[in-house]
């Protein structure tokens, strides 16, 4: 994940915490902006002066994803929830693709928002920095995604499809799991071309931001620019990759389609629960923080 996503989903580590386990969604919300300020600086390592404007904008980022997101969240859950006890369509839920990432798009905006002082104050000593970084992410990510060995490659997909489904729906049986291996099978994804891209879209980051810190600019040339980058990261701008992000969007959502499909009333009850809990978890989320804002008027 580049720069111009780390800007903005390392202060929406909520939304990745969200699907987790009951206990980890409040606890771990309650800590997001601890961990997301950890995380961030280990990307780009700010200094005494740049620090306190990092920390105000993640604090203030999720004081509003509390308010204006959570409730939209818990509401998706809500109507995944009411849709999944019978059978699916690839048509449905690529539509609950679609709804989460207009729900979340305000998200990154407000996010790009707050960056623009974090970013122009950042330097040579911080490019460096996460260009070191990316290196070694993307050692990280050879080694998960793409293993020399395709037998240990194919595997280690399957594994974590299986954890995944497991996740949502409870154990897996071994007709389900003939049913991910096929899906890994004839998947379209391709690793190396996802590397190829994701190293492209660095050093468009980089290039970026660097230009932002040479030349006079104003906030509102700024924010463009982080908007454009965060744009790019799940809307490429190249022509080619971005119609292969649709194959295998389309190809997800008819996979998932089919395994909930495969799922047993059983399955489907533990899933049914899963998003309850999610979705109960984030209305606390919500009642303790309006209590808050209550006892503070």
């Amino acid at each position: 994940m580049s720069l111009r996503r780390r800007l903005s989903a390392a202060i929406l580590i909520a939304a990745l915490l969200l699907l987790s386990s009951c206990s980890v969604v409040r606890l771990g919300y309650d800590h997001a902006p601890l961990l997301a300020w950890w995380w961030l600086d280990g990307y780009v390592d700010f200094n005494n002066e740049q620090t306190p404007h990092a920390k105000q904008a993640i604090q203030q980022w999720f004081v509003w994803h509390r308010n204006a997101q959570l409730p939209e969240y818990a509401d998706w859950l809500a109507a995944v929830r009411s849709q999944i006890d019978g059978t699916l369509t690839s048509k449905q839920v690529c539509r609950w693709s679609e709804d989460i990432q207009t729900i979340i798009e305000p998200a990154f905006d407000y996010a790009a928002q707050l960056s623009v002082p974090v970013v122009l104050r950042l330097g040579e000593s911080q490019w460096r920095h996460l260009e070191q970084r990316y290196t070694k992410s993307n050692d990280e990510l050879r080694r998960d995604f793409l293993q020399s060995d395709l037998k240990e490659r194919r595997h280690a997909s399957i594994k974590r499809t299986v954890k995944r489904i497991k996740n949502l729906y409870g154990k897996v049986d071994d007709t389900q799991r003939r049913l991910i291996t096929a899906s890994i099978d004839t998947s379209p994804f391709n690793p190396e071309e996802w590397m190829k891209e994701r190293q492209r879209r660095q050093r468009e980051t980089l290039s970026a931001l660097r230009q932002l810190a040479a030349e006079p600019t104003t906030t509102e040339q700024a924010e463009i620019t982080l908007r454009r980058l965060i744009a790019h990261t799940y809307r490429s701008d190249d022509p080619e990759y971005r119609a292969y992000q649709i194959k295998l969007a389309d190809y997800t959502c008819d996979f998932i389609a089919r395994m909930h499909n495969s799922t047993s009333p059983a399955q489907r009850r533990h899933a049914h629960d899963k998003l309850k809990e999610w979705e109960t978890d984030m209305r606390a989320l919500i009642m303790l923080e309006n209590r808050l804002q209550t006892a503070l008027e």
